[in-house]
């Protein structure tokens, strides 16, 4: 089933709306309509006849024979203005019927109107008690009926035709559904405009994104205009775009650098394996001692590059990737480094405080490693390391790092110019910088101020566990 557009729901919505709207203020004005309308038709049978009353002589004749339980019109209510002989005299233009309450029934100048039981109980009623009701002539004729106790066992009863007023209201009726019609295609019109505007922001976010899919050009970008929600989708998708942007470009820049730092030891291995075969080829080897060295630079070049790799792995891990946090002792894990750095020929002293936090311990033990290492290898010396209150300090005592170069030392391949003869990647503190992020710590070099640089990096924690086993750093 071919599923209906943004703009055909709204305007069809809207169209719904506006004809349930009018629905009901079309149906209230009929139901208002017919209220004062039955209201005037009642006034009518309410009100009281004009003229002098006729005489109950005529009542009595005119009935004569007809309603034989009729009792002899004396007993009759007086003759004021509201007697039964005045509701009945001839000059009255409305159908008159008198009933009594066994049944019988006169009729006087007009249709006979049907009796129901409940007019004839109303006969033996107090006198003046009365009810209106809708009720239909002898030929179906829709009526409106006063029924009047008159005492004595009689009641009349006085009706008026209804045609008029059903007339009346089914015209109104044909008219409210004219209008209401009108109202739906008017307001179908306008929803149609009101949608066509308002979702041509999102006509352009939707062009934009399928121009995008479509090429794969995220350099697109949507006009802003207003604060509005269409205004804040089209911010946050150009947002999403120069974010993409940015993560591709970082992504060529790691290739191209990658590349870039494996083209040295590729072009060194080649070299090198190039000259064992030709030595061997040509029948002339080369002597033990130039083959031992020859060898040997080739595992180090083949260190070098696991080294490399390994640390290209461990900065294109994803969001999705990282390790579970949990608690560990951030100063088991900081001693642990310091014996791997001693066992690699480092000088240090540590004077280490308790602290757990949350995170990785063996990302956070190679972040410490590296800074250790990093320390190690630019400071000639012995390597100060303190942890005082979360925060751990790595201070060496070499020539430093000049002001304009701070800036960039946790940039991935990125190494100072005294530092490009020195073995090493240029990705030890681009890997600290993301494991101590990743912990939701902080991390930043400075030069002291009698020598060296000092590496500073914070974790949040506690100075006591909060779960009774931390993890263990290995």
């Amino acid at each position: 089933m071919r599923r209906r557009s943004l703009r055909s729901r709204l305007t069809l919505l809207v169209a719904a709306a506006v004809a349930l709207a009018i629905a009901v203020c079309a149906g209230a004005c009929w139901f208002i309509v017919r209220g004062a309308l039955l209201n005037q038709v009642d006034r009518s049978l309410l009100e009281k006849p004009k003229g002098p009353p006729a005489g109950a002589q005529w009542m009595q004749d005119y009935c004569a024979g007809r309603l034989p339980a009729l009792p002899p019109l004396p007993d009759l209510p007086g003759s004021g203005p509201d007697t039964l002989q005045e509701r009945i005299r001839p000059p009255r233009v409305l159908p008159v019927q008198v009933i009594d309450d066994r049944g019988g029934r006169c009729v006087v100048g007009g249709l006979a109107v049907t009796v129901t039981p409940a007019d004839r109980a109303l006969a033996a009623a107090p006198e003046g008690t009365r009810t209106l009701r809708d009720g239909a002539a002898e030929d179906g004729t829709p009526m409106r009926v006063l029924t009047t106790s008159a005492g004595s066992g009689l009641a009349v009863m006085e009706s008026r035709p209804l045609a008029e007023f059903q007339s009346t209201l089914t015209t109104l009726a044909w008219i409210l559904a004219g209008v209401a019609a009108l109202g739906v295609v008017g307001a179908a019109s306008a929803g149609l405009l009101v949608s066509r505007t308002a979702l041509r922001p999102v006509g352009r976010l939707a062009e934009a994104v399928e121009h995008v899919a479509r090429t794969e050009d995220l350099g697109t970008r949507i006009p802003v205009e207003g604060t509005d929600e269409i205004a804040r989708l089209g911010a946050s998708f150009n947002a999403m775009t120069a974010a993409l942007a940015g993560s591709r470009e970082r992504q060529r820049r790691l290739i191209a650098d990658a590349g870039h730092e494996l083209r040295t030891p590729l072009t060194s291995l080649r070299t090198n394996v190039d000259l064992l075969l030709r030595s061997e080829k040509t029948g002339r080897p080369l002597a033990p001692e130039p083959k031992r060295r020859l060898l040997a630079g080739l595992k180090a070049q083949f260190e070098e590059m696991s080294t490399l790799v390994g640390d290209l792995l461990q900065l294109s891990r994803g969001e999705g990737d990282h390790e579970p946090h949990v608690e560990f002792a951030f100063h088991e894990v900081v001693r642990a480094a310091v014996e791997r750095a001693v066992l690699r020929g480092a000088d240090i002293t540590a004077e280490l405080d308790p602290w757990y936090a949350e995170g990785s311990a063996s990302l956070m033990e190679r972040a410490v490693l590296n800074l250790l290492d990093n320390a190690a290898k630019f400071g000639p010396g012995r390597v100060e390391v303190r942890l005082r209150g979360g925060e751990l300090t790595v201070r060496d005592h070499g020539p430093g790092i000049p002001a304009d170069e701070l800036p960039h030392v946790f940039e991935r391949f990125w190494r100072s110019p005294a530092a490009r003869g020195l073995p090493g990647s240029g990705l030890g503190l681009a890997i600290v910088a993301q494991a101590v992020a990743e912990a939701g710590g902080t991390v930043r070099l400075g030069n002291a101020a009698d020598g060296g640089v000092v590496a500073a990096l914070g974790l949040p924690g506690a100075a006591r566990p909060r779960s009774p086993a931390p993890a263990s750093p290995r």
